[in-house]
């Protein structure tokens, strides 16, 4: 009886994945769910989609940068993404002369692609399970600390054995399932990428921040780069004489557009999840860390945008930065309120409620309670932590001060920072942030987590405005001249700055007083949360978990679907051309759109053109550029959000909310044809 009633509880905690579209699937793996993606109407293959041994989807993937996907279309390296994923190459080949994010950019030949000094993209070439060799040599009477330490070392081994530096070959191991299995990916990395094509920022940003996450949408989020590499294919820095990627493999992109119900797949490299925590942690985002940070943000937008709306040339400047700052914001509401509505909280406390009374005797016995605790330990450091990085750190002439001096003090001078910092710095936006972000620090953190040297100078001055005053009044780091002129020599008198200072009394106060309690106390919830997720598959055998996202390469799959976020209405999947004339608007800046398009929809025939499609799929941040296939492996789609109601599906995904928001190919092919016209692009890529 006590067996059955185990059983029992544990098919009532169960999540069943044939019932709703969650997933972040390892592509290695992808065979154990090759029958549930067929009976929804996938006709490929498990080796279609992963294989070592032969070219399959995985080799037209790429991570695009440092935190986007992308994918390739054609034999010669030609590779799509998001306009937000290449936004910030637009605007360093921008200025006022040559605008291209407001006038977009098209190279009409391949000598007139752009390089993108420091862009990369990065091929895997495999993964695989390397959990014995990784803790090779570690016994569970050694403890946890040894633990650690042994898969550091054996981790650091294995990558150095396989990298080839001189061949683009990176490798590494990425702890998944919370450190109870480590994996290894093998990367083949090339560094010359250049910008091939981007719509103007009326169709790749259309909506906005007004827009974003939010559904319906029209927004021509697209962007293209090619991939060079030396004569003999393999990665090379940027060189006239190199030529375009001869590519393994390349999507096939289809002109048959998508309905309701269709298969879809993406395939990309989600950022960051949190599905297996406890209560307390999705307690803590939701309600303190989400509302504070929404706060701070709300701040340093309606400054920027206060400023961005009076000069072009501060718009510029601005507008990577801003929308930045804008796309976690209005997450991060979505989330929170998402989890409100969810109840997620409650619904994980009653989780554990089954996991404690499946646990009760047994090695895991008040593993909850213990976790619960930890969680509550470090709540004010970690909050304290976050407003630093929140308002400190984001301060851009303070960064300077701190960056040029550990520069200096490295033997540098400091103008190749002084070159990148001044040509997007605009001093008013700056010091007006300074003063409300600082303002707030000093209202809202406890005195007791608040640095000395801060408190100090508040003192001393008598308010942030005052010390704002001072600041920015005697610190050389508003003069690009001087700043660029800085050698090592120079070190003693920037660390007598003022910005200099005050950074510096803030970076101290938290490595000396914030990170070694977090530390202490991120070992001991490392350990716990390693325990709890081995156990939750324990307590769930039948359930097949995915690993939270990580920045590695998944598979994700569901079908094309509408849905309902309140009462009585009903959003439709697929968006159209005449949304965008609906929205049209040339006195707002997010919906003034290029004449090019009204005269284009003037002219008629062109009404039913699809812009977005809504998806199920499991996707989070990271799978921005990300490719939407079809049941056949063929590009339909390139994902670029969530709705506004799904986001908390970092924390819980929820079928009836969660849908990704997908740019139709065809509305790319239409732009690249009658806004670019640059048709020699479509003419390389295999469209069926």
């Amino acid at each position: 009886m006590k067996r059955l009633f185990t059983v029992l509880l544990a098919l009532c905690g169960a999540v069943l994945p044939a019932m709703a579209d969650e997933g972040m699937w390892l592509p290695n793996l992808i065979a154990r769910r090759i029958d549930d993606m067929g009976a929804k109407g996938c006709r490929l293959s498990a080796e279609d989609i992963y294989s070592v041994n032969k070219a399959s989807l995985k080799d037209a993937v790429v991570l695009f940068g440092s935190g986007c996907t992308g994918e390739l279309v054609s034999p010669d390296g030609l590779l799509f993404t998001n306009h937000h994923c290449g936004y910030g190459y637009i605007q360093r080949h921008s200025s006022v002369e040559h605008d291209y994010l407001k006038d977009g950019f098209w190279a009409m030949n391949r000598t007139e692609e752009l390089p993108n000094p420091g862009l990369t993209v990065s091929f895997l070439e495999r993964m695989e399970d390397v959990t014995d060799v990784v803790l090779y040599g570690w016994e569970p009477s050694m403890g946890e600390a040894a633990r650690d330490s042994v898969a550091k070392a054996n981790s650091a081994r294995l990558q150095k054995e396989i990298a080839l530096p001189e061949k683009g070959i990176k490798a590494s191991v990425e702890a998944l399932y919370y450190a109870n299995k480590y994996y290894l990916f093998v990367y083949k990395v090339f560094r010359d990428v250049r910008l091939v094509g981007a719509p103007p920022s009326s169709i790749g940003k259309f909506g906005g921040d007004t827009d974003n996450w939010m559904w319906p949408r029209h927004t021509g989020d697209f962007s293209i780069f090619r991939i060079y590499a030396d004569k003999d294919g393999n990665p090379a820095d940027y060189s006239p004489d190199n030529v375009p990627y001869r590519s393994r493999k390349y999507l096939t992109v289809s002109s048959r557009g998508v309905s309701e119900g269709d298969f879809t797949m993406v395939y990309g490299c989600p950022g960051s999840t949190r599905e297996y925590v406890m209560s307390e942690e999705v307690r803590y985002i939701g309600e303190v860390s989400d509302p504070q940070k929404i706060a701070l943000r709300t701040l340093r937008l309606d400054i920027q945008k206060k400023y961005m709306s009076r000069s072009q040339a501060v718009r510029i400047q601005y507008s990577a930065k801003n929308a930045n700052v804008s796309n976690a914001w209005k997450k991060w509401q979505g989330e929170s309120r998402g989890v409100a509505r969810l109840h997620t909280v409650a619904a994980k406390q009653e989780y554990e409620r089954r996991f404690s009374a499946w646990a009760a005797g047994g090695p895991y016995e008040g593993l909850v309670e213990r976790l619960g605790a930890i969680y509550k330990q470090r709540e004010p450091y970690y909050l304290a932590y976050e407003y630093f990085n929140e308002t400190v750190r984001s301060l851009e002439m303070l960064s300077l001060a701190w960056h040029v001096g550990g520069a200096l003090s490295r033997g540098r001078s400091a103008g190749a920072l002084a070159g990148s910092f001044f040509k997007d710095y605009y001093e008013p936006i700056d010091r007006e942030t300074f003063e409300a972000l600082l303002e707030a620090f000093r209202a809202n953190m406890p005195e007791d987590f608040q640095p000395a040297y801060f408190k100090q100078q508040l003192a001393l001055h008598g308010s942030v405005a005052a010390l704002a005053q001072v600041v920015y009044s005697r610190t050389m780091f508003t003069d690009s001249a001087r700043v660029a002129a800085l050698g090592p020599d120079d070190l003693e008198a920037v660390q007598a700055d003022p910005a200099y200072l005050l950074y510096k009394g803030f970076s101290d106060w938290v490595d000396g007083d914030i990170m070694p309690v977090l530390r202490s106390i991120d070992g001991l919830l490392r350990h716990a949360n390693r325990l709890y997720m081995k156990a939750q598959m324990e307590f769930e055998p039948q359930r097949d978990f995915y690993p939270d996202a990580n920045l590695t390469l998944r598979v994700a799959y569901g079908k094309v679907a509408g849905y309902s976020p309140s009462d009585a209405v009903y959003y439709r999947p697929v968006s159209t051309l005449k949304g965008i004339m609906e929205k049209d608007n040339p006195d707002i800046f997010d919906y003034n759109i290029p004449q090019s398009l009204r005269d284009i929809y003037a002219a008629g025939g062109h009404e039913d053109q699809s812009v977005c499609f809504l998806a199920t799929n499991h996707t989070t941040g990271g799978n921005s550029g990300s490719p939407v296939l079809n049941a056949d492996g063929e590009l339909v789609g390139i994902n670029f959000d969530r709705v506004w109601e799904g986001t908390m599906s970092d924390l819980q995904f929820d079928p009836d909310y969660c849908r990704n928001i997908c740019l139709d190919v065809r509305y790319l092919l239409f732009v690249i044809e009658h806004i670019g016209h640059a048709s020699w692009l479509l003419s390389e890529m295999d469209i069926r």
